[in-house]
């Protein structure tokens, strides 16, 4: 989850480690210095996180009684989400409020493309497998391109298959499991016009999310902070009615209000 700097300005991680593990009182200690610290807190999950992991962070964040938390859980495959982790953290040096850099989040995630190379779909419940794919998936040597964001592809791995990639200019991660192949790298990264490509560690979520430990996982992304900042603030901002914060978007990050709807009036007779 916590990717390298992109640059020099990219604000540092903070790795909530051991959350389902450690005591209570640790958890309510550890956050409770991060926003007492910084303000406000971010917290990016992924949705491969375990049950009472999800649950340790909702419960700290009730017994906190604190709107200056925020729990963003996107459907993002492991990679993609440490991409958008990384990216939230190069606009926090930026001069963007708690609240508009908290929903640039859901902004970002439009812009990611996320999929894997696998050797087996069998096991995968994160997008659509066919039962014709699902038999071929036993055949040796059977590799499947799976793109997982924004919308759900797959394809048999054949001479020439490549699979819908972004219509604009992008960087590419790639992060290497139990598979060998080149297809990401040569094949993708060369149809999808990648202007930049380096490989990171996979993440520890990525073997439960894709199903299977023989996998590639990639992501493509814009990786230019200032056309990230520029995406953001052109967006319109609107102020929570319940807590006064800024956001982008109909739903507050951290206190989870949305507008209240407004009756129109009756027409007189």
């Amino acid at each position: 989850m916590a990717l390298p700097a992109q640059d020099e300005r990219t604000v540092p991680a903070v790795v909530l480690q051991d959350l389902e593990h450690e005591p209570l009182e640790r958890s309510l200690a550890g956050m409770q210095t991060l926003v007492e610290q910084h303000g406000h807190v971010i917290v990016v999950c992924s949705t491969a996180a375990s049950r009472a992991v999800r649950q340790r962070l909702h419960t700290v964040r009730s017994l906190l009684e604190s709107d200056r938390i925020a729990v963003f859980r996107p459907e993002l495959p492991p990679l993609a989400l440490a991409v958008l982790a990384r990216q939230l953290r190069q606009l926090a040096s930026c001069d963007l409020s708690p609240g508009v850099l908290a929903s640039a989040g859901r902004l970002l995630t439009h812009y990611l493309h996320a999929g894997a190379l696998l050797g087996s779909v069998t096991r995968l419940d994160r997008v659509p497998v066919d039962l014709k794919s699902h038999a071929k998936s036993w055949m040796p040597g059977s590799q499947f391109g799976v793109l997982a964001h924004p919308a759900p592809y797959l394809a048999r791995m054949a001479p020439g298959v490549t699979l819908p990639g972004p219509e604009f200019s992008t960087s590419m991660l790639v992060a290497q499991g139990q598979l060998q192949s080149d297809w990401v790298t040569a094949t993708l990264a060369k149809s999808w016009n990648a202007q930049g490509l380096r490989e990171v560690v996979l993440p520890a979520e990525s073997a439960t999310w894709w199903g299977t430990a023989k996998l590639i996982e990639f992501c493509a992304y814009l990786p230019d902070l200032s056309v990230l900042y520029q995406l953001v603030t052109s967006v319109r901002q609107n102020s929570c009615h319940w807590c006064g914060i800024d956001v982008i978007g109909d739903r507050c990050v951290f206190c989870s209000a949305t507008p209240p709807v407004h009756e129109q009036p009756a027409r007189a007779g």
